[in-house]
């Protein structure tokens, strides 16, 4: 039996497609259980910073994700058949499209990291502030009195306080690492996007191909009765 080598690149693309929709799936969904988690020192500063991050949007887009694969089904089993391969190219690019944005909102929050979180640790509670703290080992913001630092067990006194750096640093370098991660992560599942888009394109040449010649055996098959 000929292994029909085009079906079986955009076949394999495609499963590639489904592994970008459960990486959004189960991210989306760990993103939402560590957010709605008790804060310790360790996770306050991921709890925050994904707070930022669009990660229920991200869940529907797995969703969509997945209905995009089902109605690749039909395209593999009925192997003449384009309109449903021309059907999933137009949602590829509604996913693709739908975490392009999601990675654009991230990159851009990375931009204007600095600014943003010196609002949010203001918004903090002070248990919450402490645990950021002692996770960086600062005492206040920007600096121990600006705003001024919780007494905990990094920050004890005023004068062991004023001797710490501020949280400023550590905390937007955390969050730079952290929110680079994620968005060149979704620009990552955009570049399999785009080429399962072009497999369904060269699978969708192929069939027209093979369609009209088809079409003129047919022609030379009835001319010759």
């Amino acid at each position: 039996m000929k292994i029909d080598k085009v079906l079986l690149s955009y076949g394999a693309a495609d499963f590639l497609f489904l592994g970008g929709g459960v990486i959004l799936l189960i991210a989306s969904l760990l993103f939402d259980q560590e957010v709605n988690s008790t804060p310790t020192s360790h996770s306050a500063p991921k709890i925050i910073l994904l707070r930022m991050v669009p990660f229920k949007a991200g869940l529907i887009n797995a969703i969509l994700v997945f209905a995009t694969f089902a109605i690749s089904i039909p395209s593999m089993i009925l192997r003449e058949s384009r309109f449903w391969l021309k059907l999933q190219g137009w949602m590829i690019v509604a996913c693709g499209t739908f975490t392009l944005v999601l990675g654009l909102i991230i990159w851009i929050e990375t931009l204007k990291t600095r600014a943003e979180l010196g609002t949010i640790w203001g918004t903090q509670p002070t248990n919450v502030q402490s645990l950021l703290q002692q996770e960086f080992g600062c005492c206040g913001y920007f600096n121990s009195t600006s705003p001024p630092f919780v007494t905990d067990n990094t920050c004890t006194t005023a004068l062991n306080a004023a001797g710490m750096v501020g949280c400023v640093g550590p905390f937007s370098n955390f969050a730079n690492r952290i929110l680079d991660f994620i968005f060149t992560a979704a620009f990552g599942i955009v570049a399999i996007d785009m080429i399962l888009l072009i497999a369904v394109a060269v699978v969708v040449k192929d069939r027209k191909e093979k369609e009209r010649f088809r079409f003129i055996d047919a022609k030379v098959g009835y001319t010759a009765i």
